[in-house]
């Protein structure tokens, strides 16, 4: 219980540690959430049949998570958190930009995670009489809310320690709600459901995206910063893949299967994804599946937490690190009041918010990702905190290829079940997609433009500064140094008793 005083700064030599292996424990316990069973509702919600939706889910679990596990390579070759790396492309003023939309996204999901906490802690006492009204949700809500910020306030070592326990628990509880609930799955009804066009299935395929990698890519270094600088990066992209996705998979499959099986858990799902799922249960199991929702979906809470608290720092407000994520804390549980006790519609919501900050998001992920396979060299420490340095100050070309390219994607994409969003797919028309209520309206094409076309933009255009940047003189205190400014966001480097 020390609490973790670094900030932006580069990991020092002496404290870098661990086995890219261990990269699987904070990975899987942030996404082995019973949620995932509910995705598979979302997903035929398309108007897809099962094995559409089971393809489409493959393979966006799969390619979004390893999108993650790209980006991680750059926190092995920096040791400095995500969005400290990404000053590499956009300027170290510049990169102020993606920061915002970084700690927007961040503590968005921090807040659903902790919303779908207090639903399913309300729901399963109602259903033990236990009484699941408002008093019970406030309840949920501050001891949620209590294990999220006091982890996220410590920082990286809890964290490590805590997901690995949230794994075994978590884990082993699914598999017996799994074997529970197994007597429920009607393979005629889910195996018979109608299949969907090719447009439903892109639009699954890209909601499947945005649920699970792409809302992780802006924090996907920050815990392989720890780690030594000899580690092989294909080691750090593996583990990182293989633990996000393992459990997504498996649920995803069970979900489909449940919610294919019975349209009047798809529905009531909508209204409370995990809630929801305690309606198959018998009494006796329903405290552990409290237990397990509420560990999966704090396991996922906590590394968002502690994330935006270091995006907020990379916007550039002056304080620890750990102020940094108490403050995201106090954001957090304002906006849980405000859904769990005066909104009605979470599932529109939660659509519009990942379709509409995934679009930005994707685009921000193409620039660094094309940014990261261009340098064959670690960062210079010194200069990432220099606007003088070789990453300069505000990179005009990376922030209008992040602009250009989330204006086409919001084009791309609808959210008729929000309607505050109803703006959006402004240019489906013009380029004969038939229009916000024609055949690809759904598909939400534009997370998948905004990611390819800032890609590709990026690795042709880029090339040559990056060069530029590698054949540079190492600063005085670089490449491997530990340069530190006022805008890292923490006093020093050790840890302080808490």
């Amino acid at each position: 219980m020390t609490v973790e005083a670094n900030g932006l700064n580069v990991i020092e030599d002496a404290e870098r540690k661990g086995r890219p292996a261990q990269l699987f424990w904070p990975w899987f316990g942030s996404n082995v959430s019973v949620l995932g069973l509910s995705y598979g509702s979302f997903a035929l919600g398309f108007g897809i049949d099962f094995w559409q939706a089971l393809a489409a889910g493959v393979a966006g679990i799969v390619f979004s998570f390893l999108l993650c596990g790209f980006i991680a390579v750059a926190g092995k070759r920096g040791s400095a958190p995500t969005m400290v790396l990404s000053r590499a492309a956009f300027g170290v003023r510049g990169n102020r930009l993606p920061s915002a939309v970084s700690w927007v996204l961040t503590v968005g999901w921090e807040t659903v995670l902790v919303i779908l906490a207090t639903l399913a802690t309300s729901t399963v006492f109602d259903r033990l009489g236990w009484g699941g009204g408002t008093s019970t949700k406030i309840a949920a809500l501050v001891v949620v809310s209590a294990l999220t910020v006091l982890t996220g306030v410590v920082g990286f070592d809890l964290i490590m320690r805590m997901q690995s326990a949230i794994t075994v628990v978590t884990a082993a509880l699914t598999v017996v709600y799994i074997a529970l609930v197994a007597g429920e799955i009607r393979w005629e009804t889910a195996g018979s459901l109608p299949a969907g066009s090719a447009q439903e299935v892109v639009g699954a395929l890209v909601f499947l995206m945005t649920g699970f990698g792409l809302g992780w890519v802006n924090a996907a270094a920050d815990y392989a910063r720890y780690l030594p600088r000899r580690t092989r990066g294909a080691a750090v992209a593996g583990w990182t893949t293989f633990g996000a996705s393992l459990a997504p998979l498996v649920l995803l499959v069970f979900g489909l299967l449940l919610a294919g099986s019975s349209p009047r858990l798809s529905e009531a799902i909508a209204a409370d994804p995990v809630g929801a799922l305690t309606t198959l249960l018998p009494t006796w199991f329903l405290v552990p599946f409290a237990l397990v929702a509420v560990l999966g979906l704090v396991g996922g809470a906590v590394l968002d937490i502690y994330s935006s608290g270091l995006a907020l720092l990379a916007l550039g407000v002056r304080v620890p690190r750990y102020a940094a994520a108490a403050l995201d804390g106090l954001l957090m549980i304002l906006g849980t009041v405000y859904v769990v006790f005066f909104s009605e519609d979470f599932l529109g919501s939660f659509m519009g918010f990942l379709t509409t900050l995934g679009v930005p998001v994707a685009a921000w992920c193409g620039i660094m990702l094309a940014d990261v396979a261009l340098r064959s060299r670690p960062y210079d420490d010194a200069d990432l905190f220099s606007p003088s340095g070789r990453y300069g100050d505000v990179r005009w070309l990376p922030a209008a290829v992040l602009c250009a390219a989330t204006a086409a994607g919001w084009g791309l994409v609808t959210n008729t079940a929000a309607g505050w969003l109803s703006w959006q797919g402004y240019l489906l028309g013009p380029l004969g997609l038939g229009g916000t209520s024609g055949a690809w309206a759904s598909a939400n094409l534009g997370v998948l433009a905004a990611l390819v076309s800032a890609f590709a933009v990026t690795l042709v255009c880029h090339r040559a500064r990056v060069k530029e940047q590698e054949a540079a003189p190492p600063s005085p205190s670089g490449p491997h140094g530990n340069a530190r400014t006022a805008e890292d966001g923490a006093p020093g480097s050790a840890p302080t008793s808490a």
